[in-house]
This record gives C-alpha cells, sequence and structure tokens, in this order.
C-alpha cells in the first residue's frame, strides 16, 4: 500500500479560497468582536453559506464527499478529511468564527451518527436551503460534565398524544442561541437534546431528540462570559414540558439491554473529536507563524539542520514548537481518514484529541514567552489566541477524560473498570 501525503486537489482548492476569507472577512474583525462578546457577524455568517453553497458544499461546515464528474474514475472518500482541512484553515483565522460558520455542527453530527437515513434526510437538508441554519447538540448538564452517562435529562412518552415530554436543563451549548433562537435572517435550526428515556436503565436508557427552533417550553436563559471563543456563543438551555415528536427519537425508542443510545453519543464524538483538534491546531500554527514572522523582521532566523548544541534556545523552540504542530496534525488526518472509510476510530479520535488539546496550549503559551511584551500585549492578535487555544483541551471530552478513553482502548478496560 502507498502512503500519500499530498493534499487531493479539491483539499488544496478550498484551503486557497479559505485563506482569503480569514485573511480579509476574519482577522481584520477578529479583535472587535472578541471584545464584543455576543454580537453576531451576520456579514460573516451570510457570505460562508453563500460560499460553501456555491462550491458545492451543504451551505455549511457538513461532512460531505467529493462526487466525481460522470466518466471520470471515482475517487476514495474526503468528507472528514475535507471538512477538518476546511476547519484548521477557518480556525486559522479565527476560532470563535469557525465555530458560528451556518452549518450542522454537533448536532448535525449527533443525526448523522444516530439517526435513521430518514431522519438524516429530512435534518440535514436544511443545511442546503436558502437561508444559514446551525444546529447545536445539549449534553453538559451541571450535575454531568465528563460524565456524560450521569445526565439527568427526562423524556416520558405522552402516549396520548404520542409526544416525548423532555424535563431538564443543559449548560455550556455551542451555538446554542444561534440554533434555537428563530432569527429571521436564520433557517429553522434545530438543538440534539440527550436525555434519558428510563433512569434506572443508566446508558442504556439514554437517547437524543431533535428539538426544533422555537419549540414551546424550551428557553435559552442564559449566554456565557468566556475567556476565548468569544465570538461564538455558549448558551444554558432549559426545558420545561417541551414536546417533540415521536419520530424527534434519533434511535430506538424503547429500552434494550445494550447501551445503543450511549453508543450513538460515542459515535458523535467519535466523528467530531478530529474536527475540535484540527480547529486547535490552526489556532496553534496562527500562533507559530506570527512567532516566525516577528523574529525574522528582527533579524533571528531559524537555522535548520545544526545540532541541537549549536542553536540558540529559540531556535530549538521553535523547531520543537513546529514539531508539536505537525505531529498533532498528522495525528487528525489518520483519524477523519479512518471516519471517511468507515473504520473504527474511537482511540484515533481521542488520541487526536489530546495531542491536540496539550500542543496547542503550549505553543500558544510558547509563543507568548518568546516574544514577551509583544505576546502579552494587546497590540497583537497573539494574547488572544492564548485564550481562544485552552478550549481545546476543554470541550468534546476533557484532556483528561479523552486519555481515560485512550487508556482503555489500549488496555481492553471498560469504563467501570477504568474510571
Amino acid at each position: 500500500m502507498t502512503i500519500e501525503f499530498e493534499a487531493p486537489k479539491p483539499i488544496v482548492q478550498m484551503q486557497t479560497v479559505l485563506q482569503t476569507v480569514a485573511d480579509n472577512m476574519m482577522r481584520p474583525v477578529s479583535r472587535e468582536f472578541d471584545e464584543n462578546e455576543h454580537t453576531i457577524p451576520w456579514n460573516y455568517i451570510e457570505f460562508m453559506h453563500t460560499a460553501m453553497k456555491s462550491m458545492g458544499g451543504s451551505g455549511g461546515l457538513t461532512p460531505r464527499d467529493e462526487k466525481p464528474k460522470e466518466g471520470t474514475e471515482k475517487r476514495p472518500p474526503i468528507g472528514y478529511q475535507l471538512l477538518a482541512a476546511q476547519i484548521e484553515m477557518l480556525a486559522w483565522g479565527d476560532v470563535g468564527f469557525y465555530l458560528i460558520t451556518p452549518g450542522g455542527g454537533l448536532g448535525g453530527a449527533a443525526v448523522q451518527a444516530a439517526g435513521s437515513p430518514e431522519q438524516r434526510a429530512k435534518f440535514l437538508a436544511r443545511f442546503s436551503e436558502d437561508k444559514p441554519t446551525f444546529a447545536a447538540m445539549c449534553m453538559t448538564e451541571a450535575g454531568a460534565g465528563s460524565d456524560t452517562s450521569a445526565i439527568r435529562t427526562k423524556a416520558v412518552l405522552d402516549e396520548a398524544t404520542q409526544e416525548w415530554v423532555i424535563n431538564g436543563e443543559k449548560i455550556f451549548v455551542t451555538a446554542g442561541d444561534k440554533s434555537f433562537t428563530e432569527y429571521e435572517q436564520f433557517g429553522k435550526g434545530f438543538i440534539v437534546v440527550w436525555a434519558s428515556i428510563d433512569p434506572s436503565a443508566g446508558r442504556a436508557g439514554m437517547r437524543a431528540f431533535v428539538v426544533e427552533a422555537g419549540t414551546p417550553g424550551v428557553k435559552i436563559v442564559k449566554l456565557e462570559h468566556k475567556l476565548g471563543i468569544r465570538a461564538s456563543d455558549t448558551a444554558v438551555i432549559s426545558l420545561v414540558d417541551a414536546r417533540v415528536p415521536y419520530d424527534n427519537v434519533l434511535g430506538s425508542p424503547t429500552v434494550e439491554k445494550t447501551t445503543t443510545g450511549f453508543k450513538g453519543a460515542m459515535a458523535t464524538f467519535d466523528a467530531t473529536r478530529p474536527l475540535v483538534a484540527a480547529s486547535g491546531i490552526g489556532v496553534a500554527r496562527a500562533a507559530l507563524e506570527f512567532v516566525k514572522e516577528k523574529l525574522a523582521e528582527n533579524g533571528v532566523q531559524i537555522r535548520y539542520g545544526l545540532p541541537r548544541n549549536k542553536q540558540t534556545s529559540v531556535e530549538r523552540d521553535v523547531i520543537e514548537m513546529e514539531i508539536m504542530v505537525k505531529s498533532a496534525w498528522l495525528m487528525v488526518l489518520k483519524a477523519v481518514w479512518m471516519a471517511d472509510n468507515k473504520k473504527s476510530n474511537a482511540l484515533e479520535s481521542s488520541m487526536s484529541k489530546v495531542k491536540a488539546g496539550d500542543v496547542t496550549t503550549k505553543v500558544t503559551q510558547k509563543a507568548v514567552e518568546i516574544l514577551g511584551p509583544l505576546g502579552y500585549s494587546r497590540e497583537f492578535l497573539l494574547e488572544k489566541w492564548f485564550r481562544d487555544a485552552k478550549i481545546t483541551d476543554i470541550y468534546e471530552g476533557t484532556g483528561q477524560i479523552n486519555r481515560l478513553v485512550v487508556a482503555r482502548q489500549i488496555l481492553g478496560y471498560s469504563g467501570s473498570e477504568l474510571r
């Protein structure tokens, strides 16, 4: 088998377009939207929705495969690889902006992973419509953060109306406001709420429910103020006797002995954790390139190929930063390649997330250290990237939790055996 490291042509073309977007639509206003949290950059959202559709996408960041033209040789699937490259480039521009790029997001990923073909056709088609549309996943609760099996939100079937009645509260919902609030400029979004249909069944009772924007009984009760990714909203969502159609449950509506509902959640993370890793790598690359640019402006060149003992401390630091970024990116590529080829990637997905979270934090911190006052000053975006970086190690499973997942996969332990 031949291993090729050259990016496929569709990915190169997409990166070129998004580089222009990052340079001209993200970087110039990055500071403005960082300082004015919860302000919505309508121009960026509308532009990206239109641009992605015109390039044959789904109107946003949603996994897809490049379809070969009739009569040409069929290419290997590259949907998640393409998406990872898109996200890395957009995060290089501004990771907060990337998180508000219209498309399926985590909510769409949950439908893709746990929904039926009919549900995928119904809900994912919205991201190709005329207006930009968002979807969010609601899993975390005040008493169920890293331990997703401890979710207390309940869904009870009303036999008379054949509707699910959901009660609970979800916190730290990325893009929750844009996905649920019925803005005139947006299409009909939705949130995917993880709830238990039988708390006594533990993980076997977990299910995901698609809750349409504007559903009565569902309310955005708070928008968080955050250290970084400020252009992206993070919401607290309350559900009080919220009614959703019977067919909006993803997966089997009955409790079985297997933990299929929980596995649906984990399948979602297997697909999206490498993408979160890609976003972190974009931030790390931005910081690394900025440091090299500033060093070059001051006559400091990195002398590659010299023995370490003949290099300066700064040269060794920069080279080490480059190694970390490139190795993390290779782990992402492996994980998304496996996703594209329908291979189980639970181990590789969590490994890429652990590595990227660690690398992004260390590289941005070292970048600030190397530039000293310039790195700490708000005159440049480096201090913002330092603040943006840490979220990579937190959301979609903290670094500690993903290390547990990796250990369990390698050693063959269950969740109850290794905690």
